[in-house]
């Protein structure tokens, strides 16, 4: 008997096959041998076929961020967030075996179709930490600074992992990360 899927099932099924392929390199047929779905039913939940495959995914990680890392910056107290962010995204990114989607489609053709998404997508998270820090204790221009340096190695490391297929060095690369943050500058 098939499974059947609701459109939310799909995405994180679809995301998968963008992760190991990237957009252009994901097929419609890779697409449907992943979530086990014909054409058809993938056509009936993404009519705008694969562009709207990817927007949805976007979306999804988006909205998980969004919740478990970009709010709880903004709005909780700051040594808590910030500790909230290293846990959850050694857990999305599982400990440096799992490549940024969202980096992946920034750095080839696909950033054109979707420049808007990706540059939100980092503009909110280094918005967000720099907001945490300014809120410990931090002066704005480095706390500006240090999200900005921060994010970019988060995503640097996650590419250096996969590239040396040594996922630890995503877990030392966020531990230098935490020790960074934890030295306030002087006011």
């Amino acid at each position: 008997m098939r499974t059947l899927y609701e459109r939310d099932d799909v995405i994180p099924l679809i995301a998968e096959v963008f992760r190991e392929h990237g957009f252009e390199g994901s097929s419609l047929s890779r697409i449907t041998e992943s979530t086990g779905l014909g054409k058809g039913s993938l056509y009936h939940f993404f009519p705008g076929g694969k562009d709207e495959m990817a927007r949805a995914v976007l979306a999804h990680v988006d909205g998980w961020f969004e919740r478990e890392i970009y709010t709880p910056l903004r709005d909780a107290a700051p040594d808590g967030a910030i500790a909230q962010m290293w846990r959850g995204v050694d857990d999305y990114f599982r400990s440096g075996r799992r490549v940024c989607l969202v980096g992946a489609f920034a750095l080839d053709d696909t950033r054109d179709r979707f420049a808007a998404v990706i540059a939100s997508y980092f503009t909110r998270w280094i918005d967000a930490l720099r907001d945490a820090l300014v809120r410990g204790g931090w002066p704005a221009a480095q706390a500006a600074d240090a999200a900005e340096e921060v994010v970019a190695g988060i995503q640097g490391a996650l590419v250096l992992a996969r590239a040396t297929n040594d996922t630890a060095v995503f877990g030392r690369a966020l531990g230098r990360f935490q020790l960074r943050l934890q030295q306030r500058p002087p006011v």
